[in-house]
């Protein structure tokens, strides 16, 4: 699917439909990949030959987030965008760091009459989100040079992805919202205690890394527990996570001996709007 929003990643300028491909004024081309998505990343733009998530953490995401244990998260992030687009036709959602697409999946599906786009840098993670949906515009390309056009999108959604306040301004309409989704102290508790002696504590401040571009409105925490009672679920959990990266063979065995175990999933959710000087 086309958005008439997309604009060049090198140049800005609109991209139009021309066959199986995108093209701006410029002359700039992008073919559409045989799954459906447009890579538009530029290779200026990339730090590392593959960038973002490998397949192995991919295929981890897709397997774990399936068994739906962070379904609380997809309903509370639906309810704020069904509460924010009540009233518009057709509003342009962005999903930032989308990864393999099972939320902005979900959110498609109950709100199919707006049009949602999923971004993100791994082109591994774009091409199993294909797979989920063929009714969202899945990209693989940058957030700090998102290929869409200024001031055109009604919210952007960032979960568990780092913060670019002047790109999020940029794209974002004045009155558009941002939602925000991080990791508390206590997300995985259980399992950050189990690999490490000493635990440091995280200055991860959003709000203020925002200010002055963006004002907070809203912030709740989301919390609650859930069990994982198979091996190979513990297995994607720590696959899909940084610290599964880290973690030592003892380790991995004392928590599979654990099982069946139950783990606190802990976040913040926040919703932002654009200062009035933000540009």
């Amino acid at each position: 699917m086309t958005n008439p929003i997309l604009a060049c990643p090198l140049c800005r300028a609109p991209l139009a439909p021309f066959e199986n491909s995108l093209v701006c004024e410029a002359k700039h081309c992008f073919d559409r990949a045989k799954q459906g998505y447009w890579n538009l990343l530029s290779v200026q733009q990339k730090k590392s030959l593959d960038p973002g998530d490998n397949p192995q953490m991919v295929q981890a995401r897709s397997q774990f987030l399936d068994l739906d244990h962070y379904l609380p998260l997809v309903e509370a992030v639906q309810t704020i965008l069904q509460r924010e687009l009540q009233g518009l036709q057709s509003a342009q959602v962005l999903d930032m760091g989308c990864g393999e697409g099972y939320y902005t999946h979900q959110w498609q599906r109950h709100l199919s009459q707006h049009q949602f786009i999923g971004l993100d840098i791994s082109k591994h993670a774009i091409k199993a989100a294909t797979r989920r949906s063929r009714q969202i515009s899945w990209l693989v390309a940058s957030g700090a040079n998102m290929p869409v056009a200024d001031h055109s999108l009604d919210v952007l959604s960032v979960l568990f992805s780092r913060l670019m306040p002047e790109p999020f301004a940029k794209v974002l309409k004045d009155d558009a919202l941002l939602i925000l989704v991080w990791p508390t102290q206590d997300h995985l508790l259980q399992l950050k205690q189990a690999m490490y002696q000493q635990i440091k504590p995280s200055n991860y401040d959003p709000v203020a890394e925002l200010s002055p571009l963006f004002s907070v409105i809203s912030q709740q925490t989301l919390a609650f527990d859930f069990s994982l009672d198979q091996p190979e679920h513990l297995q994607t959990l720590l696959l899909m996570t940084p610290h599964g990266q880290r973690i030592n063979a003892e380790i991995k065995a004392s928590l599979m001996n654990q099982l069946p175990i139950k783990l606190g999933f802990s976040v913040n959710i926040g919703c932002f709007k654009k200062c009035a000087d933000s540009e």
